[in-house]
C-alpha cells in the first residue's frame, strides 16, 4: 500500500480554502465536531462517492479522528486514480492546536466516537466475563478472547469490534444524509 500524501495541521489550515475536506468518520463522530467546511462521507460509503470525488477540481483532504481511516480512504481513492491527502493526527490534532471544530446545526445529539464505543464495549465484555467467571471459570474465556482480540487489533492495525459496531443503526449514515452530502459535493465540482 502506498503511503498517502500527508498534510500537518498548519499546512491544512493554510490551504483550507482551496481544499475539499471529506470527513470519513461515522455521522455521530462527525456531529461531535469536524473541520470547517468538511463534508461527511463515512469510510464504508466512500465507494458510492467515487464518481463525484473523481471530478473534484480542488485538492481533496481526507480527515478522520487520528489519521488511520483517512489514510485508508486515500489508498482506496488512489486505487481509482483519485489523488487525496490525509490530515496527520486527524481532528484530534486539529483540536489540540486550538483550531475550531464545527458542529452541524441540528438538534441531533452527537454520538460517541468509534474509539470510545470500542473501549466501552471491550471493557463491558471483559467485566462481564470476569463477573460470570465467579459462577463458572469457563466464562473467563470471554475476557481472554477480548484481550486476544485487542492484541491482534494492535498488531494488524485493524479493529474487528469497530467493524461490527459500525454496523449498528446509530453508526450507519442515513441514505438521505449521504445524498445531501453528495449533492453539496456535486455543487462544488460544477
Amino acid at each position: 500500500m502506498n503511503t498517502p500524501v500527508s498534510l500537518d495541521v498548519d499546512q491544512a489550515r493554510d490551504r483550507l480554502a482551496e481544499l475539499t475536506v471529506i470527513d470519513v468518520r461515522t455521522p455521530g463522530e462527525y456531529a461531535s465536531g469536524h473541520l470547517p467546511g468538511a463534508l461527511n462521507v463515512p469510510l464504508d460509503r466512500l465507494r458510492r462517492a467515487l464518481p463525484v470525488l473523481g471530478r473534484t477540481r480542488a485538492g481533496l483532504l481526507m480527515v478522520c479522528a487520528s489519521g488511520n481511516r483517512s489514510a485508508s480512504a486515500c489508498a482506496l481513492l488512489a486505487e481509482h486514480g483519485v489523488t487525496a491527502a490525509t490530515l496527520t493526527g486527524g481532528t484530534g490534532a486539529w483540536a489540540e492546536r486550538g483550531h475550531e471544530l464545527h458542529r452541524p446545526a441540528t438538534t441531533v445529539r452527537a454520538g460517541w466516537s468509534m474509539e470510545r464505543q470500542v473501549r466501552f464495549t471491550a471493557g463491558t465484555v471483559v467485566l462481564t466475563g470476569l463477573g460470570l467467571g465467579l459462577l463458572h471459570p469457563a466464562w473467563q474465556l470471554l475476557s481472554a478472547g477480548v484481550a486476544g482480540g485487542l492484541v491482534f487489533s494492535a498488531l494488524t492495525n485493524t479493529c474487528g469490534m469497530a467493524a461490527l459496531l459500525s454496523r449498528l443503526p446509530h453508526n450507519r449514515p442515513r441514505p438521505a444524509d449521504l445524498d445531501a452530502t453528495l449533492a453539496a459535493l456535486e455543487e462544488r465540482v460544477s
